[in-house]
């Protein structure tokens, strides 16, 4: 059996340190290339040695030259740097796992416009227990689109640069779309002073930053004499990683397109 080719970026960050770990650990796939930015101090370092033994593979910041061959580029960056590689990836032909976040509507336009030509999956959070979570979101906006209020509140580390989360802002989109909703005019993202009484329409966002929380959201519907409460915490950022890696076997058994985690599971209403 051929191994799969992936290539890292951002393998000196948190997250690809635990993709190296799970690249370096798996039977089917194998570690072609591992990038980071023109000023890291990791460059030229055996990328191995950031997942524990050498590999061989030594890290770069020369994109082009890296995923030459390569057959599934993994990204969790940031937008600037994830867009250069998708016109890289665009190029040579080579897959993307997108867990990237802080996209714009422009931004993620030209993430579709490339799904035509290459496969693409961009999920806000690849998390195996999100993505059910998801669906689980579905399900309850379904039969609680009444007489509800719906609050998410999520926590994640001192770290984090962007708010609220990608995850948050997709659980929201969950919901909002199954009750035919724009989250855009719906959503409210904080609260301070006198707001008046909660429009019942709303979707409220809330953020905690602090410590080393790696991730917890919860979605609140609250109602008259009872709340119902669905949370996801993760422990290690390697639940991330494993969806992750789930997603770039995807890539390479289906065609160009843009996919989400929920196609990679089988949890799409898509046929």
């Amino acid at each position: 059996m051929n191994k799969i080719k992936i290539a890292i970026a951002g393998c000196g960050g948190r997250m690809g340190k635990a993709l190296l770990e799970g690249v370096l650990q798996s039977d089917d796939l194998i570690l072609h290339a591992a990038l980071e930015h023109s000023s890291s101090a990791q460059l030229g370092k055996d990328a191995g040695e950031l997942a524990g033994g050498a590999c061989g593979v030594k890290i770069t910041a020369d994109v082009a030259a890296a995923l030459q061959g390569a057959d599934v580029l993994i990204d969790f960056t940031r937008p600037e740097g994830t867009l250069h590689h998708l016109e890289v990836c665009h190029r040579l032909g080579v897959k993307m796992v997108i867990g990237t976040t802080g996209f714009n509507a422009q931004q993620k336009a030209r993430l579709g416009a490339a799904a035509q030509h290459i496969g693409i999956v961009f999920a806000p959070n690849m998390s195996v227990g999100v993505n059910l979570t998801f669906k689980l979101l579905e399900m309850a906006s379904k039969v609680l689109s009444h007489g509800y209020d719906i609050e998410i509140i999520e926590a994640h580390h001192r770290h984090k640069v962007d708010a609220p989360s990608g995850t948050a802002l997709g659980m929201g989109e969950v919901i909002a779309k199954t009750l035919g909703r724009d989250l855009s005019q719906c959503a409210v993202y904080g609260r301070e002073g006198v707001t008046g009484e909660r429009d019942p329409s709303t979707i409220g966002f809330a953020t905690v930053r602090g410590g080393d929380i790696v991730g917890d959201h919860t979605v609140l519907f609250a109602g008259t004499g009872e709340r119902v409460e669905i949370t996801h915490k993760a422990s290690s950022r390697a639940t991330f990683a494993l969806g992750a890696l789930r997603a770039a076997r995807f890539l390479q058994a289906n065609p160009a397109g843009m996919y989400n985690m929920q196609d990679v599971l089988g949890l799409s209403d898509n046929p």
